[in-house]
């Protein structure tokens, strides 16, 4: 007789995604602000980046940066919000194999990525204040663009092994994903075989890439603060802090909203598993509605610009 373990399991060729299992009356009435944030996310970093691409005097490095930061937040919300408001408007739950990792790697590698280029516009920042000097010497467009590929290569090598080591599993436990978007955990649970290195690998990857990000930014921000103290003219200290400004605003948005994601993550048995879930949609849209709108309205240049 066969071993009980030696059995054979149809290929999962799709995913069904059921959002918010507890509280599915909810999805209509989300649906809505949903829309409202993505159409704002949309409209906002699009005419912030035509504004940069039409106006001469905004053809500097850090506008560069910011656009760069903007195309990021355009492909995570696509790749993210029109697939959960099918889900709500028309009961589109069914997601197939690749599209369901190819969607995990880009949320992955995308968040990374802005995750990195905050700590370039630190950087930045930094220059800019610290040595003002150096500024036009040290922060030109070539440093952008190997800044670019450093961001995309790093963030995209690191990350890679997270949808390759899931879609190497065998899914034996069905194929209906409690989640509305393909996240590893969420994935990998519906394996039969052990994710422990699966997990681990995520766990390490991201922590090590947004910490070493998070301290770097925090570093940068040091030296600047210490700069600003000695500046002994009347309005320079607040005139040089002012230009930090919108950076450091998009930086606690960014941090706030992915640190109040892992706190309820790490609380799951005494938070709603829909809390988490809406979280995770609603850190896809608020960072990327409210990051043009704060440069918008704080950057003389790209008022002038639009």
């Amino acid at each position: 007789m066969a071993s009980p373990s030696n059995y054979s399991t149809a290929p999962v060729s799709e995913f069904l995604l059921i959002c918010f299992p507890n509280y599915q009356s909810w999805q209509h009435w989300l649906s809505l602000p949903l829309s409202l944030l993505f159409l704002l996310a949309m409209g906002a970093n699009v005419t912030l980046l035509l504004t940069i691409q039409l106006e001469a005097s905004l053809h500097e490095p850090m506008y560069y940066l910011l656009s760069l930061l903007s195309l990021l937040d355009i492909v995570l919300c696509l790749t993210v919000i029109p697939k959960v408001l099918a889900i709500f408007w028309f009961d589109l739950r069914s997601l197939s194999f690749s599209a369901c990792f190819l969607q995990m790697f880009i949320m992955n590698c995308f968040l990374a990525m802005e995750s990195c280029t905050f700590m370039v516009m630190a950087y930045d920042r930094y220059v800019a204040i610290c040595h003002p000097l150096r500024y036009p010497s040290i922060i030109t467009d070539h440093f952008v663009v190997r800044a670019t590929v450093f961001v995309v290569a790093r963030n995209g090598l690191f990350f890679l092994p997270v949808p390759v080591l899931s879609s190497r599993l065998r899914y034996c436990s069905g194929n209906i994903i409690k989640n509305c978007i393909c996240t590893n955990l969420s994935v990998s649970k519906l394996s039969c075989d052990d994710i422990t290195f699966n997990r681990l690998y995520q766990f390490v990857a991201g922590w090590t890439l947004l910490g070493s990000d998070l301290i770097l930014i925090v570093l940068s921000y040091s030296f600047i603060l210490k700069a600003v103290l000695r500046i002994k003219a009347e309005g320079a200290a607040a005139k040089a802090l002012s230009t930090c400004g919108s950076h450091f605003i998009l930086i606690l948005f960014f941090s706030t909203v992915l640190l109040v994601l892992v706190i309820t993550n790490l609380a799951r048995k005494r938070i709603p598993p829909d809390v988490p879930i809406l979280l995770n949609i609603l850190h896809h849209l608020i960072p990327p509605a409210l990051n043009p709108i704060v440069y918008g309205v704080r950057t003389k240049e790209i008022k002038q610009g639009i």
